[in-house]
């Protein structure tokens, strides 16, 4: 299970919107170079963040994108819902009681995988964009990324 390109790049841009915005409106293209993500493609994907009540667009020289409202109140799972971004941990479809099997049947660990999109989701929901602009997500993760080879192996 892996969140698509469409998900990881609609938060990066949020997130440069929020750092950089300071009340002013953005331009795409600014955010583009920043994040070292396509023009056209970010277009595609404030689109979808317009229509989902995340971001307005400001028209005319100096215009640009605004978030819709402050960082701490919205949720990174906002903004990947709003990029039609389901995160999606079976080969079933998504609320389907038809399982993945030929016969329609549920595999064994379905409902592992289930439960695991479901912590996600709840995960995601409980960090707001300004968590990750201000850089409160790290937890114990950067634990482990600056372990030794036998620090890593004692900490398994």
């Amino acid at each position: 299970m892996r969140l698509s390109t469409k998900g990881r790049y609609a938060v990066m841009a949020m997130g440069d919107l929020a750092a950089h915005s300071q009340g002013k409106p953005v331009a795409l293209a600014d955010i583009a170079d920043r994040q070292e993500i396509s023009l056209s493609y970010l277009e595609q994907l404030f689109g979808r963040l317009r229509k989902g009540g995340l971001v307005k667009s400001v028209r005319g020289p100096g215009g640009g994108y605004l978030l819709s409202r402050e960082a701490g109140e919205m949720r990174i799972s906002d903004i990947i819902l709003a990029v039609d971004e389901p995160i999606q941990t079976t080969r079933c479809s998504p609320g389907s009681p038809a399982g993945c099997h030929n016969n329609k049947g549920r595999c064994m660990t379905h409902d592992l995988w289930e439960e695991l999109a479901n912590q996600i989701y709840l995960y995601l929901s409980s960090v707001s964009l300004e968590d990750v602009t201000e850089r409160r997500v790290l937890g114990t993760s950067g634990l482990l990324g600056g372990l030794t080879g036998s620090q890593s192996s004692a900490a398994q």
